[in-house]
């Protein structure tokens, strides 16, 4: 029995050497390449979508400023919600509602795309204000109905058009998904456009 302990050490003290060598070889054991979390491959990590990069690139960046102009208005038409007096609050502060909610859930939408196509969505206020062909409009009267409506008219139209300038981009990419989030995007805005401009006349 005395002789048996030693050669327990001597193999215990093997084993880190072995080891040692293994990991000599450059490879990576099998149980850390599967590790969840790991750095993917750099081939994974590549967007092969049909879409050359140089135009995932230009559709991208029209999406980025589609996306502050949207957020801008989405952002002006709540603080209309918000502040909007006099005779027409009623149905004004319902159809704001109803148009800042609808506007707030298509953002991510927008954001999603652009991820899709691999690039970094802008999603700070400074980089919207960089962005946007909306300006920020400071609410001079709450009372002034007609001004706000007006002034979303204005927006909703901006919005329109800085759509239909990606939508062309998209479409010469044959960049189907993005065509058909615009062209939905467009629908509501014309359609709210619309609906807005009613009122003053």
């Amino acid at each position: 029995m005395a002789k048996s302990k030693p050669q327990k050490t001597e193999k215990k003290a093997d084993k880190p050497a072995e080891k040692l060598e293994k990991d000599n070889t450059g490879k990576k054991p099998a149980a850390a390449a599967a590790k969840p979390g790991s750095t993917p491959a750099p081939e994974a990590a590549q967007v092969n979508i049909g879409i050359t990069r140089g135009d995932r690139q230009k559709i991208a960046d029209g999406l980025a400023h589609f996306l502050a102009d949207s957020y801008t208005l989405y952002l002006k038409t709540h603080n209309y919600h918000w502040n909007v007096t006099g005779s027409m609050f009623n149905s004004l502060h319902v159809m704001f509602m109803d148009q800042y909610t609808e506007q707030w859930n298509a953002l991510d939408g927008i954001a999603e795309r652009i991820r899709a196509l691999g690039f970094k969505a802008p999603g700070s206020y400074r980089e919207f204000v960089d962005l946007a062909s909306i300006e920020e409009t400071p609410l001079q009267d709450a009372s002034d109905w007609r001004t706000m409506v007006a002034d979303l008219v204005a927006g909703n139209e901006a919005v329109c058009r800085t759509a239909r300038r990606v939508l062309d981009i998209a479409d010469d990419a044959d960049d189907a998904p993005s065509e058909d989030l615009l062209t939905q995007r467009l629908q509501i805005h014309e359609k709210y456009a619309w609906m807005l401009r009613s009122l003053l006349q």
